[in-house]
């Protein structure tokens, strides 16, 4: 994936002119005859840049549910894990969370629902300014505006106060749940890397005073697309949170992680 400075416009003959006009993704794809990508949705990356990741490589798992066995010994050993996979890799796949596949299923079904409304319902929620608690959008390089990202997004600002979505109906009180049982999960995990850093295991939440801390919930929608090849979801960078928890999804294989100056798909 391109570093975000090495990113270029890229223009061709088999792409649509230049799209002045705004418009999401969503609402672009379902336009009538979109054969290829217009311009401004067109991207190059850095010609020495590899995609290839290495096939040997397996992303470090973790089991939650030892963090708080009664066994010393286990949890000792599951900071250990936590501590190398934060040095080594700075992500891990988490198991035994405890948050139900139910809920998550939830929280997934209701963003499609909310991406699917018609369009005029998602722009009561449309805003340019970031600090705005409930925020959809569609994806752009706000740093140069030269050419756009091929997904559409929500981001909604879940604590200290909880806001939502208003529609879909029950969409609120499931991602309310959700961005609960995520804090708990966090706050846990970072009582075990406080630990395996040496520190008390409340060190880290009385540091940064996690409880009065931000808690963002983010969705994207990437549609299909007609050039994949020429289209960027979102750029490489790297998230400006403490955690991120990412519900993974089997069906799709559309993240890569770099790690010690290479990527993981």
């Amino acid at each position: 994936m391109a570093d975000p400075t090495e990113v270029l416009v890229q223009t061709s003959p088999e792409t649509h002119p230049h799209v002045p006009k705004r418009t999401t993704v969503k609402a672009l794809v379902e336009s009538d005859g979109l054969t290829s990508i217009p311009s401004n949705y067109s991207y190059a990356t850095h010609p020495n840049e590899s995609d290839a990741s290495d096939p040997n490589d397996t992303i470090p798992t973790i089991d939650f549910s030892l963090l708080n066995s009664g066994d010393p010994h286990q949890r000792s050993k599951v900071i250990q894990d936590i501590d190398k996979a934060c040095q080594e890799w700075g992500f891990f796949m988490l198991v035994n969370h405890g948050v139900p596949e139910t809920l998550m299923n939830a929280v997934l079904d209701g963003c499609n629902e909310f991406f699917n409304l018609p369009m005029e319902e998602k722009m009561e929620f449309a805003t340019k300014d970031i600090w705005k608690p409930i925020r959809f959008g569609t994806g752009v390089d706000t740093k140069v505006e030269k050419f756009f990202f091929w997904r559409d997004f929500i981001k909604v600002f879940t604590h200290p106060e909880f806001h939502f979505l208003s529609k879909p109906q029950g969409f609120s009180e499931a991602a309310q749940e959700y961005c609960k049982r995520c804090r708990e999960v966090s706050m846990e995990l970072l009582k075990g890397i406080s630990e395996s850093l040496g520190f008390e295991e409340s060190y880290i939440e009385k540091a940064m005073d996690l409880k009065s801390g931000f808690q963002l919930f983010a969705a994207n929608l990437y549609p299909p697309c007609p050039q994949p090849e020429l289209a960027m979801g979102i750029p490489a960078h790297t998230d400006h949170g403490l955690l991120t928890l990412l519900i993974e999804r089997t069906e799709l294989e559309a993240y890569k992680f770099n790690t010690m100056g290479s990527g993981s798909t």
